[in-house]
């Protein structure tokens, strides 16, 4: 098993996962700015089809040319889907984005809908062919297996969710800085108390969280050797809205996880 993972890793060395183009804006804003365009490259679209049409339901991140992971509660049974990679302004056709269908949907087994807080919330898209790596699309590495971040170590959310509560989705993509809540803090009672598990990450808080349509996508932390990181597929946030104190965005703990994705990568 861990040598299936070294191979997954090696192949993303290779391929220069963590690295981008268009390095992302430094901002310590909270409240959530337009990210600069192309810099978070392994950032999807995750599109649902309805009707004729394709409209974005997801994101998620690119883990090797021909894999994304994304979120379990974002797949549902008979539904089509297309994966949009190179995507900044989803209301404008830039010329560099690449629509490409998934071959297979494999779900986490232990992921359960009327469960969540049982956590298991990834899933990984076989695409149909590989994606074209380039300045816009590129990699993300994936953490070491069971490794946790520090309390407050600063990481970012990016996708096209919604800007708050029942607010309006937005066309460019979105980035904000979210600091990790670690599990002491967020599993204390007033937190998300036993909601929360040992293999989710929490991060955030009141002044900015993850909400509707983030889902799925990464949570972005750069490590001290320059490359970025996604230690977290966006799973959850408060009913009573995407920014509630003391509810920040949870996440699935990536590196809880390793070992799945080596395996369901080598196997399909």
């Amino acid at each position: 098993m861990y040598q299936l993972l070294l191979i997954v890793l090696l192949t993303a060395s290779a391929y220069g996962c963590g690295h981008t183009s268009y390095p992302p804006y430094s901002s310590r804003v909270v409240n959530g700015i337009d990210a600069r365009p192309y810099s978070w490259p392994w950032q999807i679209s995750l599109q649902v089809g309805r009707g004729s049409s394709f409209s974005h339901t997801c994101g998620g991140t690119l883990i090797a040319a021909d894999w994304v992971m994304t979120a379990g509660h974002c797949i549902s049974s008979g539904r089509s889907y297309r994966v949009v990679l190179g995507e900044y302004d989803r209301d404008v056709n830039e010329g560099g984005e690449q629509v490409i269908s998934p071959s297979k949907i494999v779900v986490h087994p232990g992921w359960n809908i009327n469960c969540i807080a049982c956590g298991d919330d990834i899933a990984l898209i076989k695409l149909s062919k590989p994606a074209i790596l380039n300045e816009k699309v590129k990699l993300a590495c994936i953490p070491p297996a069971n490794y946790v971040l520090p309390n407050n170590y600063p990481c970012y959310v990016t996708g096209w969710g919604r800007l708050y509560t029942n607010g309006p989705l937005p066309g460019k993509l979105q980035q904000a800085l979210v600091p990790i809540v670690d599990y002491q803090h967020c599993s204390q009672r007033d937190w998300w108390g036993s909601t929360v598990k040992t293999t989710m990450v929490c991060a955030g808080g009141a002044e900015k969280a993850g909400c509707n349509g983030d889902s799925g996508g990464p949570l972005n932390c750069k490590d001290s050797n320059g490359l970025w990181y996604v230690h977290g597929v966006t799973s959850f946030v408060s009913s009573r809205g995407c920014n509630t104190i003391k509810k920040p965005t949870v996440w699935t703990r990536v590196s809880a996880f390793n070992a799945w994705i080596a395996q369901t990568m080598a196997n399909n």
